[in-house]
Protein backbone atom coordinates (compact mmCIF):
# COMPACT_ATOMS: atom_id res chain seq x y z
CA UNK A 1 0.00 0.00 0.00
CA UNK A 2 1.16 3.62 -0.88
CA UNK A 3 1.69 5.54 2.07
CA UNK A 4 -0.95 8.24 2.97
CA UNK A 5 0.49 12.14 2.36
CA UNK A 6 -1.54 14.66 3.98
CA UNK A 7 -1.95 18.18 2.96
CA UNK A 8 -3.78 21.44 3.70
CA UNK A 9 -4.55 25.21 2.69
CA UNK A 10 -6.59 27.53 0.68
CA UNK A 11 -5.83 27.19 -2.80
CA UNK A 12 -7.79 29.94 -4.21
CA UNK A 13 -6.79 31.23 -7.22
CA UNK A 14 -5.14 27.74 -8.10
CA UNK A 15 -2.14 28.48 -10.02
CA UNK A 16 1.27 26.36 -11.05
CA UNK A 17 2.95 26.37 -7.85
CA UNK A 18 -0.22 24.60 -6.31
CA UNK A 19 0.13 22.23 -8.90
CA UNK A 20 3.72 21.83 -7.99
CA UNK A 21 3.16 21.74 -4.63
CA UNK A 22 0.89 18.71 -5.24
CA UNK A 23 2.87 16.75 -7.52
CA UNK A 24 6.25 16.99 -5.14
CA UNK A 25 3.66 15.60 -2.50
CA UNK A 26 2.43 13.01 -4.41
CA UNK A 27 6.12 11.71 -5.11
CA UNK A 28 5.76 10.44 -1.39
CA UNK A 29 2.55 8.28 -2.02
CA UNK A 30 -0.96 9.19 -2.16
CA UNK A 31 -2.54 12.56 -1.55
CA UNK A 32 -5.26 13.81 0.31
CA UNK A 33 -6.09 17.39 0.44
CA UNK A 34 -7.39 19.84 3.48
CA UNK A 35 -9.50 22.95 2.34
CA UNK A 36 -9.71 25.80 4.37
CA UNK A 37 -13.19 27.20 4.58
CA UNK A 38 -14.23 30.55 3.58
CA UNK A 39 -14.59 31.17 6.98
CA UNK A 40 -11.93 29.79 7.98
CA UNK A 41 -9.59 32.13 5.38
CA UNK A 42 -11.76 35.12 6.54
CA UNK A 43 -10.94 34.57 10.35
CA UNK A 44 -7.20 34.33 9.47
CA UNK A 45 -6.33 36.43 6.32
CA UNK A 46 -9.42 38.89 7.38
CA UNK A 47 -10.50 38.95 3.79
CA UNK A 48 -12.99 36.90 1.28
CA UNK A 49 -11.65 34.21 -0.95
CA UNK A 50 -11.60 34.86 -4.70
CA UNK A 51 -13.52 31.18 -4.84
CA UNK A 52 -15.68 29.56 -2.72
CA UNK A 53 -14.53 26.48 -1.28
CA UNK A 54 -17.00 24.66 -3.02
CA UNK A 55 -15.07 25.66 -6.28
CA UNK A 56 -11.95 25.32 -5.01
CA UNK A 57 -12.89 21.35 -3.34
CA UNK A 58 -14.31 21.09 -6.76
CA UNK A 59 -11.05 21.81 -9.07
CA UNK A 60 -8.32 20.56 -6.69
CA UNK A 61 -10.40 17.17 -6.55
CA UNK A 62 -10.36 17.43 -10.51
CA UNK A 63 -6.76 17.19 -10.41
CA UNK A 64 -5.29 13.52 -10.85
CA UNK A 65 -2.19 13.97 -8.72
CA UNK A 66 -4.83 14.27 -5.89
CA UNK A 67 -6.26 10.86 -4.63
CA UNK A 68 -8.96 12.60 -2.58
CA UNK A 69 -10.10 16.28 -1.09
CA UNK A 70 -12.12 18.02 1.63
CA UNK A 71 -13.40 21.14 3.20
CA UNK A 72 -11.79 20.84 6.81
CA UNK A 73 -14.74 21.19 9.61
CA UNK A 74 -12.33 23.00 11.69
CA UNK A 75 -10.97 26.35 12.39
CA UNK A 76 -8.02 27.62 12.67
CA UNK A 77 -4.62 26.91 11.87
CA UNK A 78 -5.21 23.76 12.86
CA UNK A 79 -8.23 23.98 10.89
CA UNK A 80 -7.83 20.00 9.99
CA UNK A 81 -7.20 18.50 13.40
CA UNK A 82 -10.19 15.98 13.03
CA UNK A 83 -9.54 14.62 9.81
CA UNK A 84 -6.13 14.66 10.55
CA UNK A 85 -6.76 11.49 13.42
CA UNK A 86 -9.27 10.21 11.07
CA UNK A 87 -7.17 9.60 7.98
CA UNK A 88 -3.87 8.84 10.10
CA UNK A 89 -1.51 10.13 7.11
CA UNK A 90 1.91 8.90 7.18
CA UNK A 91 3.50 11.93 5.96
CA UNK A 92 2.01 15.62 6.86
CA UNK A 93 3.91 17.74 3.94
CA UNK A 94 3.98 21.58 4.09
CA UNK A 95 5.47 24.40 2.40
CA UNK A 96 7.65 26.86 4.36
CA UNK A 97 5.33 29.54 4.71
CA UNK A 98 2.66 26.93 6.10
CA UNK A 99 5.36 25.31 8.16
CA UNK A 100 4.37 26.47 12.37
CA UNK A 101 6.01 24.64 15.15
CA UNK A 102 2.44 23.73 16.68
CA UNK A 103 2.05 21.35 13.15
CA UNK A 104 5.46 19.76 13.76
CA UNK A 105 4.64 19.39 17.33
CA UNK A 106 1.27 17.84 16.52
CA UNK A 107 3.10 15.49 13.90
CA UNK A 108 5.26 14.00 16.75
CA UNK A 109 2.87 13.48 19.29
CA UNK A 110 0.58 11.34 16.28
CA UNK A 111 4.05 9.65 15.11
CA UNK A 112 3.20 11.54 11.73
CA UNK A 113 6.72 12.17 9.50
CA UNK A 114 6.73 16.24 8.75
CA UNK A 115 7.81 17.26 6.14
CA UNK A 116 8.43 20.68 4.39
CA UNK A 117 8.90 21.24 0.77
CA UNK A 118 10.88 24.80 -0.63
CA UNK A 119 8.83 26.06 -3.18
CA UNK A 120 10.31 24.71 -6.56
CA UNK A 121 8.44 25.45 -9.67
CA UNK A 122 7.38 23.15 -12.13
CA UNK A 123 10.46 23.24 -15.16
CA UNK A 124 11.05 26.69 -16.37
CA UNK A 125 7.72 27.95 -15.04
CA UNK A 126 8.15 30.92 -12.46
CA UNK A 127 7.70 30.30 -9.18
CA UNK A 128 4.18 31.40 -8.19
CA UNK A 129 1.97 32.61 -5.08
CA UNK A 130 -1.34 33.67 -4.38
CA UNK A 131 -0.36 36.80 -2.77
CA UNK A 132 1.46 37.59 -5.93
CA UNK A 133 -1.63 37.22 -8.49
CA UNK A 134 -3.91 39.30 -6.45
CA UNK A 135 -4.66 42.68 -7.66
CA UNK A 136 -3.45 44.61 -4.01
CA UNK A 137 -0.19 42.08 -3.55
CA UNK A 138 2.22 45.43 -3.89
CA UNK A 139 1.34 47.53 -0.51
CA UNK A 140 3.99 46.22 1.70
CA UNK A 141 4.52 45.07 5.23
CA UNK A 142 6.28 46.71 8.35
CA UNK A 143 8.43 44.86 10.86
CA UNK A 144 9.91 47.17 13.64
CA UNK A 145 13.09 45.67 14.66
CA UNK A 146 13.43 47.57 17.98
CA UNK A 147 11.48 50.00 20.01
CA UNK A 148 7.97 49.34 19.41
CA UNK A 149 5.50 51.46 21.64
CA UNK A 150 7.88 54.50 21.81
CA UNK A 151 5.58 55.48 18.46
CA UNK A 152 3.11 56.30 21.54
CA UNK A 153 2.89 59.23 23.71
CA UNK A 154 1.88 57.49 26.44
CA UNK A 155 5.01 55.58 26.37
CA UNK A 156 7.25 58.00 25.18
CA UNK A 157 6.15 60.55 27.83
CA UNK A 158 8.65 58.78 30.12
CA UNK A 159 11.68 58.86 27.45
CA UNK A 160 12.25 60.18 24.21
CA UNK A 161 13.43 57.42 22.29
CA UNK A 162 13.06 55.62 18.42
CA UNK A 163 11.61 52.78 16.55
CA UNK A 164 13.64 50.86 13.97
CA UNK A 165 11.15 49.36 10.71
CA UNK A 166 12.06 47.95 7.67
CA UNK A 167 9.88 47.79 4.36
CA UNK A 168 8.62 44.49 3.71
CA UNK A 169 8.22 43.00 0.07
CA UNK A 170 4.37 41.44 -0.19
CA UNK A 171 6.11 37.53 -0.72
CA UNK A 172 3.77 36.06 1.24
CA UNK A 173 0.28 36.96 2.72
CA UNK A 174 1.78 37.36 6.10
CA UNK A 175 -1.26 36.26 8.45
CA UNK A 176 -3.71 39.82 9.88
CA UNK A 177 -3.46 40.56 13.09
CA UNK A 178 0.10 39.91 13.20
CA UNK A 179 1.70 42.96 14.41
CA UNK A 180 3.55 44.02 10.45
CA UNK A 181 1.15 46.98 10.29
CA UNK A 182 -1.78 44.59 8.62
CA UNK A 183 -4.73 47.21 10.08
CA UNK A 184 -2.68 50.37 8.47
CA UNK A 185 -1.78 47.97 5.40
CA UNK A 186 -5.93 47.52 5.06
CA UNK A 187 -6.20 51.24 4.86
CA UNK A 188 -3.31 51.36 2.19
CA UNK A 189 -5.17 49.40 0.55
CA UNK A 190 -8.30 51.65 0.49
CA UNK A 191 -6.85 54.79 0.16
CA UNK A 192 -4.44 53.96 -3.14
CA UNK A 193 -5.64 50.06 -4.07
CA UNK A 194 -2.71 48.46 -5.49
CA UNK A 195 0.57 50.10 -4.59
CA UNK A 196 1.75 53.08 -2.28
CA UNK A 197 1.97 56.02 -4.80
CA UNK A 198 5.25 58.13 -5.78
CA UNK A 199 5.94 61.03 -4.16
CA UNK A 200 6.89 62.72 -0.57
CA UNK A 201 6.71 59.18 1.14
CA UNK A 202 6.45 61.09 4.62
CA UNK A 203 3.46 62.77 3.31
CA UNK A 204 2.12 59.96 2.58
CA UNK A 205 2.26 58.47 5.25
CA UNK A 206 0.57 61.34 7.30
CA UNK A 207 -2.13 61.08 4.87
CA UNK A 208 -2.29 57.11 5.99
CA UNK A 209 -2.05 57.92 9.26
CA UNK A 210 -5.19 60.54 9.16
CA UNK A 211 -7.04 57.94 7.14
CA UNK A 212 -6.89 55.25 9.69
CA UNK A 213 -7.14 57.31 13.03
CA UNK A 214 -9.98 60.29 12.18
CA UNK A 215 -11.43 62.66 14.66
CA UNK A 216 -12.75 60.59 18.21
CA UNK A 217 -10.70 57.51 17.19
CA UNK A 218 -10.86 55.55 20.79
CA UNK A 219 -7.48 54.04 19.74
CA UNK A 220 -5.19 55.86 17.99
CA UNK A 221 -2.84 53.56 16.27
CA UNK A 222 0.98 54.17 16.20
CA UNK A 223 2.65 56.70 13.33
CA UNK A 224 5.10 53.81 12.55
CA UNK A 225 2.93 51.93 11.09
CA UNK A 226 2.09 54.01 8.46
CA UNK A 227 5.49 55.14 8.56
CA UNK A 228 6.82 51.62 8.32
CA UNK A 229 5.00 50.71 5.40
CA UNK A 230 5.21 53.85 2.69
CA UNK A 231 8.60 54.47 3.05
CA UNK A 232 11.33 51.70 2.06
CA UNK A 233 14.91 50.83 3.04
CA UNK A 234 15.27 50.88 6.83
CA UNK A 235 13.95 53.81 8.89
CA UNK A 236 14.21 55.17 12.16
CA UNK A 237 11.95 57.16 13.85
CA UNK A 238 12.68 59.92 16.81
CA UNK A 239 9.49 60.22 19.20
CA UNK A 240 9.26 63.07 22.04
CA UNK A 241 5.92 62.65 23.59
CA UNK A 242 4.02 63.01 20.00
CA UNK A 243 1.94 60.79 17.69
CA UNK A 244 4.45 61.93 14.63
CA UNK A 245 8.12 61.64 15.20
CA UNK A 246 10.64 64.70 15.53
CA UNK A 247 13.13 63.03 13.47
CA UNK A 248 13.41 60.47 10.61
CA UNK A 249 16.40 58.41 9.16
CA UNK A 250 16.77 56.51 6.10
CA UNK A 251 19.12 54.02 5.12
CA UNK A 252 18.99 53.12 1.87
CA UNK A 253 22.14 50.96 1.21
CA UNK A 254 22.17 48.16 -0.39
CA UNK A 255 24.72 45.89 0.70
CA UNK A 256 23.57 46.57 4.49
CA UNK A 257 20.37 46.01 3.82
CA UNK A 258 20.91 42.89 1.66
CA UNK A 259 23.09 42.14 5.27
CA UNK A 260 19.74 42.69 6.80
CA UNK A 261 17.42 40.48 4.75
CA UNK A 262 20.14 37.56 4.72
CA UNK A 263 19.65 37.50 9.21
CA UNK A 264 16.49 37.65 9.44
CA UNK A 265 14.47 34.06 9.71
CA UNK A 266 10.71 34.14 10.80
CA UNK A 267 8.46 31.42 12.03
CA UNK A 268 4.68 31.84 12.63
CA UNK A 269 2.95 31.60 15.92
CA UNK A 270 -0.63 30.40 16.37
CA UNK A 271 -3.58 32.58 16.28
CA UNK A 272 -4.53 34.97 19.43
CA UNK A 273 -7.02 34.10 22.29
CA UNK A 274 -10.23 36.03 20.87
CA UNK A 275 -10.58 37.80 24.11
CA UNK A 276 -7.31 39.13 24.34
CA UNK A 277 -5.88 42.27 25.38
CA UNK A 278 -2.34 43.13 25.31
CA UNK A 279 -2.70 46.53 27.19
CA UNK A 280 -4.45 44.58 30.45
CA UNK A 281 -1.58 44.54 33.32
CA UNK A 282 0.99 47.20 31.65
CA UNK A 283 3.56 48.43 33.91
CA UNK A 284 4.64 51.16 31.82
CA UNK A 285 7.06 53.76 33.87
CA UNK A 286 10.50 55.64 33.16
CA UNK A 287 12.86 52.89 33.79
CA UNK A 288 11.04 50.44 31.16
CA UNK A 289 11.03 53.11 28.59
CA UNK A 290 14.59 54.21 28.98
CA UNK A 291 15.73 50.67 28.74
CA UNK A 292 13.36 50.30 25.20
CA UNK A 293 15.07 53.67 24.06
CA UNK A 294 18.84 52.77 24.90
CA UNK A 295 18.47 49.04 23.61
CA UNK A 296 16.93 50.80 20.02
CA UNK A 297 19.89 53.27 20.03
CA UNK A 298 22.15 49.90 20.19
CA UNK A 299 20.39 48.01 17.65
CA UNK A 300 20.91 51.51 15.15
CA UNK A 301 24.08 51.74 15.90
CA UNK A 302 25.47 47.98 15.60
CA UNK A 303 22.92 48.12 12.21
CA UNK A 304 25.41 50.60 10.24
CA UNK A 305 28.19 49.02 11.46
CA UNK A 306 26.91 45.20 10.25
CA UNK A 307 27.88 44.01 14.19
CA UNK A 308 25.50 40.80 14.05
CA UNK A 309 26.51 39.91 17.48
CA UNK A 310 25.04 43.44 18.82
CA UNK A 311 22.64 43.64 16.58
CA UNK A 312 21.08 40.54 17.77
CA UNK A 313 21.82 41.43 21.89
CA UNK A 314 19.71 45.00 21.14
CA UNK A 315 16.68 43.65 19.41
CA UNK A 316 16.92 40.61 22.47
CA UNK A 317 16.98 43.80 25.21
CA UNK A 318 14.59 45.63 22.90
CA UNK A 319 12.14 43.15 23.39
CA UNK A 320 12.70 42.38 26.76
CA UNK A 321 12.20 45.85 27.66
CA UNK A 322 8.82 45.74 25.94
CA UNK A 323 7.38 42.89 27.82
CA UNK A 324 8.55 44.53 30.62
CA UNK A 325 6.34 47.51 30.46
CA UNK A 326 3.77 45.33 27.88
CA UNK A 327 3.97 41.49 30.20
CA UNK A 328 0.33 40.43 27.83
CA UNK A 329 2.81 40.69 24.71
CA UNK A 330 3.76 37.13 25.25
CA UNK A 331 2.50 33.64 26.79
CA UNK A 332 4.35 30.83 28.51
CA UNK A 333 3.95 28.92 24.96
CA UNK A 334 5.47 32.13 22.83
CA UNK A 335 8.49 31.86 25.50
CA UNK A 336 9.02 27.99 25.46
CA UNK A 337 8.99 28.46 21.63
CA UNK A 338 11.54 31.03 21.83
CA UNK A 339 13.78 28.90 24.07
CA UNK A 340 13.88 26.31 21.60
CA UNK A 341 16.02 27.94 19.38
CA UNK A 342 17.83 30.79 21.87
CA UNK A 343 21.63 28.56 21.83
CA UNK A 344 21.34 28.38 17.42
CA UNK A 345 20.76 32.39 17.54
CA UNK A 346 21.83 35.83 18.37
CA UNK A 347 18.43 37.64 19.16
CA UNK A 348 14.63 37.44 19.09
CA UNK A 349 11.64 39.14 19.27
CA UNK A 350 8.14 38.49 18.52
CA UNK A 351 5.92 40.98 16.00
CA UNK A 352 2.59 40.77 16.93
CA UNK A 353 1.61 40.54 20.62
CA UNK A 354 -0.54 37.82 22.29
CA UNK A 355 -0.11 35.22 19.12
CA UNK A 356 -1.29 35.93 15.43
CA UNK A 357 2.29 36.98 14.66
CA UNK A 358 5.92 35.84 13.76
CA UNK A 359 8.38 34.73 16.28
CA UNK A 360 11.33 36.96 14.12
CA UNK A 361 14.84 35.76 14.86
CA UNK A 362 18.30 37.16 13.82
CA UNK A 363 20.82 34.38 12.90
CA UNK A 364 23.88 34.09 10.85
CA UNK A 365 23.09 30.47 10.57
CA UNK A 366 19.93 29.06 8.72
CA UNK A 367 17.02 28.39 10.79
CA UNK A 368 14.85 24.96 9.16
CA UNK A 369 11.40 25.82 8.21
CA UNK A 370 11.94 29.58 8.33
CA UNK A 371 10.82 32.09 6.35
CA UNK A 372 12.94 34.96 5.22
CA UNK A 373 11.62 38.40 3.77
CA UNK A 374 12.98 41.04 0.70
CA UNK A 375 13.12 44.67 2.10
CA UNK A 376 11.50 47.34 -0.35
CA UNK A 377 14.10 49.21 -2.00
Amino acid sequence: MNKKVFVSGCYDMLHSGHIAFFEEAAQHGDLYVGIGSDKTINELKARKTINPDSERLYMVNSLKVVKEAWINRGSGLLDFLEELHTLKPDIFFVNTDGHTPQKEALCKEMNIEYVVSKRIPHGNLPARSTTALRQECRIPYRIDIAGGWLDQPYVSKYASGSVITICVEPDFEFNDRSGMSTSSRKKAIELWHTDIPDGDKEKLAKTLFCFENPPGTKYVSGSQDALGITMPGLNKYLYEGTYWPSDIQTLMVPDLLEWIEQRIWMIPLYPREMDYDVLANTQIDEKGAQWLSKATDACWKALQQQDAQAVGKAMTQSFEAQISMFPNMVTPDILAQIDVYKKDILGWKVSGAGGGGYLIFFSENPIGNAIQIRIRR
